[in-house]
């Protein structure tokens, strides 16, 4: 049965008020009823998700077939124009469970959708069976009115009881524990240290620790060693740059404008703002409001108003014939739905044409929220007074230069000034500039007979008293050409524009309101030529008002939504930050908490993570700590075979987090692996070396893929040029979104293509080369046993099993036999590059083969 059918689970309910069957009739049937489900079953958790999925669309607020509303209680119990639907303790002789099943003459409902699931129909019998408990307050505004969960503001659980009090180490475990025992499952133990340093530092700041800070960790018996490493990984300025990518996700952060004609864009200061604000700690309620509404906070800094990049990250369409004002609108919708989904995890893009089908969200609401949005300029530009070309054009500020850069920039267009005037000079000069060049191609005869292009002469035919300005600028830019002085003069000028151009101090794209706040209306039907009702500025019906005088700006909204009373914004951010620990959030459906999500793994846990959030100073910093100090996290991420039926995904958290790193981690492992990475922090986009003709762009766009050089080439992933028409191809490969839309949640999947990159792309190459270099170096003087466990100590951060070690042999033995025996196909290899000092091309050859063997591991991908 599909949610959302123009029938589906409400055809059912529709055919049963009105059905005339009797019960007795049925019960001849020769179908059996699936088996009531065993366990204890919670209304609000269990079955009133069922109704919102499989029968609100047409037995819901908007409309009641047979005069039942399934969200209402007594119109529940009472029934509908068929009768009777519950008998409970007595789920075989109610109706709403016969008519499922399809007991009787009728065919099973609905006739056109899948039937309810075994599993599902399980569930509503136990309901029933179990007394049809329908909890007091829970139901539709039209009665008792109880808000899903995740509508209701978060409050602070007491921690559960325990039999095992020795396993937790924090709050978090408790619950977990708690949970495990009911279930009667036992934790894992704990991981190797060695495994549980390079999961946290992977975690807390996106890259491996090294084999010297593996050592110093394993050296210390103190008992806050751990703690201590977390403390030194949260002061990283490395924190910043891990966990800025899955926030510009989030924020569709791009270099470039989308579309067909994907130009670029400046707006990596932005970038920079948020890597900082991160390592800083910017209490969340900040981070949202400086991002949403900076440039209207009282005195706002540069930095504040930059932060608004946020909202300009959207998509803009430059393509010749756009409607300028649909486009504007485009991006205003983006704006509403993005706030939907990174603060409120709700599907809220769904109101942009009706009502929310399954959550108690509205047009009206929507259109609300977008009046906080209304207020912006255009972002596009006609290239000419009714063209239909259009350019990029929208506020950004300047960013300020450091002293030396400003002075220089002030010395160059000085210098430029004097030579610009010393140019205007000479060519004005009646006896040496244009007007001589002109008596004397007059002089020679007929303009016609001149070897003179054909524009000029057309020009030179006017009379000089009645030309215009651009007229006389065309002539001067000619003899500039011709004559070798004047070109020279020239030359110097075009250089300084170039340094001065260098030299540019950076601009970023900036959020600003109009003078006068624009009307806003509802759609009809989402269509922005269909005005319809006009609305004013407000929240969601639903969730908590925001305070009288607060305000109708953005400033006002961003402040509603990190207020205390918002039960949202808190659980949407905790439940994010467990996903990237874990690898699936307490809610597995990270964009939406709505009634259709699945039930959260472990609410109480969720709660009191929403609830400490708030109470520390909404520090992220100190939620990633919580989570990293738990027994939950340190267990070992060994399969359990004993799981692999109940428990396959790791609900229960019956063991540590595995999973594949992102696409810019993989990398970014492999240049802390390689001893490539670079640590310069912030600036411009890089481009690092790419496969040629990525960039085949259509349009009047620069398509030229500019290779960075030097240590721009092997700066972290977060800083690699994002163009949302040709991302960056391996991040590709390894599921990173092109950054078009808003994403919460990346998927993690596995494709040959990702060991072909891995295996071939020119970086993965030459950083196992690098890290060839490395091994030969730091490996000087040691045995060759010592030496390979250094390089898989390198790769992996611990020691090689016994096993392990044996087929680290044979794949060395192998290449040093293959590489001696044909010194050509190892100098082939090296390609002329300069060996470190005493490492021959063999020697080389074979710690190449073996580092592009160590990059390749699933394990070296991998946070286990």
């Amino acid at each position: 049965m599909i949610a959302g059918s123009a029938r589906g689970f409400s055809g059912v309910l529709a055919a049963l008020l009105v059905a005339s069957t009797s019960l007795a009739e049925q019960a001849k049937t020769p179908k059996s009823l699936p088996p009531a489900a065993t366990r204890q079953v919670d209304f609000v958790r269990d079955v009133e998700p069922i109704f919102a999925a499989r029968c609100n669309h047409c037995h819901g607020p908007d409309e009641q077939q047979g005069q039942l509303r399934l969200d209402a209680k007594a119109i529940v119990l009472k029934g509908g124009q068929g009768g009777l639907l519950l008998v409970a303790g007595k789920s075989s002789e109610s109706l709403l469970i016969q008519r499922v099943v399809g007991l009787g003459t009728e065919k099973q409902m609905p006739l056109e959708d899948d039937p309810l699931s075994d599993a599902e129909i399980g569930i509503l019998r136990a309901w029933i069976d179990q007394g049809a408990n329908w909890p007091a307050g829970v139901g539709s505004p039209a009665t008792e009115v109880k808000k899903h969960w995740a509508y209701v503001a978060p409050r602070s659980p007491p921690l559960p009881s325990v039999r095992d009090s020795s396993w937790p180490r924090s709050p978090i475990d408790s619950f977990i524990l708690a949970r495990l025992e009911r279930e009667g499952v036992a934790p894992s133990p704990p991981t190797e240290r060695e495994r549980l340093l390079r999961r946290a530092s992977l975690d807390l700041i996106g890259l491996p620790p090294s084999v010297a800070e593996v050592d110093e960790f394993l050296a210390d018996a103190s008992p806050d060693a751990y703690e201590r490493q977390l403390d030194r990984l949260l002061a990283s300025p490395a924190y910043g740059e891990r966990w800025a990518t899955p926030w510009l996700d989030a924020a569709r952060y791009a270099d470039s404008n989308g579309y067909q004609r994907d130009g670029h864009r400046t707006i990596w200061p932005y970038r920079d703002w948020v890597i900082r604000a991160l390592n800083a700690d910017l209490p969340f309620d900040q981070f949202t409001i400086e991002q949403l509404a900076g440039d209207l906070l009282p005195q706002a800094t540069i930095e504040q108003r930059v932060a608004t990049g946020f909202q300009r990250c959207t998509t803009v369409n430059v393509e010749a014939g756009t409607d300028q004002e649909e486009d504007r609108t485009n991006q205003v919708i983006d704006r509403v739905n993005v706030l939907g989904t990174v603060w409120l995890g709700t599907t809220l893009e769904c109101c942009q044409c009706h009502n929310h089908k399954y959550d108690p969200f509205t047009q009206r609401d929507y259109y609300r929220l977008f009046a906080y949005f209304n207020n912006t300029p255009l972002e596009t530009e006609q290239r000419s007074k009714g063209s239909a070309s259009l350019d990029f054009a929208s506020p950004e500020i300047r960013l300020p230069d450091d002293l030396a850069t400003e002075q220089r920039r002030e010395d160059l267009t000085a210098r430029k000034s004097a030579l610009a005037a010393e140019l205007d000079r000479w060519l004005a000069d009646e006896a040496s500039g244009v007007a001589a060049w002109e008596r004397e191609l007059t002089a020679k005869g007929s303009l016609e007979a001149q070897e003179l292009p054909a524009n000029i002469r057309k020009l030179m035919a006017i009379d000089r008293q009645k030309r215009k300005p651009n007229q006389q600028q065309q002539l001067a830019t000619y003899y500039i050409s011709i004559n070798p002085a004047a070109k020279k003069l020239q030359a110097r000028i075009d250089a300084l524009d170039k340094q001065l151009e260098a030299l540019a101090p950076p601009t970023s794209l900036v959020m600003t309101e109009l003078p006068q706040p624009r009307m806003t209306t509802i759609f009809q039907r989402g269509s922005f030529l269909a005005p319809g009702e006009q609305v004013l500025s407000g929240t969601p019906r639903v969730l908590p008002a925001s305070p009288e005088g607060a305000g109708n700006n953005r400033l006002a909204l961003a402040r509603w939504l990190t207020a205390p009373t918002n039960p949202l914004t808190a659980r949407v951010q905790v439940n994010r930050a467990w996903g990237q620990f874990f690898g699936r959030g307490i809610v597995a459906s990270e964009e939406d908490l709505g009634t259709q999500c699945e039930p959260p793994t472990h609410p109480e846990l969720l709660d009191w993570l929403a609830v400490e959030f708030q109470i520390r100073g909404w520090s992220q910093k100190h939620i990633y700590r919580r989570i990293a100090e738990s027994a939950a996290y340190r267990q070992s991420s060994k399969f359990r075979s004993e799981l692999a039926a109940k428990d396959p995904h790791n609900l229960l958290i019956a063991r540590g987090p595995r999973q594949r790193l992102s696409a810019e981690a993989i990398r970014d492992n492999a240049l802390a692996i390689s001893g490539r990475l670079a640590p310069k922090m912030h600036g411009p986009p890089t481009r690092p070396p790419q496969p040629e003709g990525i960039w085949r762009v259509t349009g009047a766009v620069d398509n030229t893929y500019r290779t960075s050089t030097g240590e721009d080439a092997w700066r972290r992933g977060v800083y690699t040029v994002q163009r949302r028409s040709a991302p960056y191809p391996s991040f590709s490969s390894f599921d990173a979104p092109d950054r078009s839309a808003c994403t919460v949640k990346r998927p993690r999947s596995n494709s040959p293509l990702q060991a072909l990159t891995l295996q071939n792309d020119p970086v993965y190459v030459e950083l196992a080369a690098a890290f060839a270099d490395r091994l030969a170096v730091e490996t000087a003087g040691f045995s060759r046993d010592e030496a390979l466990i250094h390089a898989y100590r390198t790769a992996t951060c611990r020691r090689p099993t016994d096993r392990e070690l044996v087929e680290l042999r044979a794949i060395d033995f192998a290449a040093c036999q293959r590489y001696a025996s044909d010194p050509k196909a190892a100098q082939h290899l090296a390609g002329g590059r300069a060996l470190p000092a005493g490492t021959t091309a063999p020697d080389w050859s074979a710690w190449f083969n073996l580092a592009h063997v160590l990059l390749n591991l699933d394990e070296t991908i991998t946070k286990n």
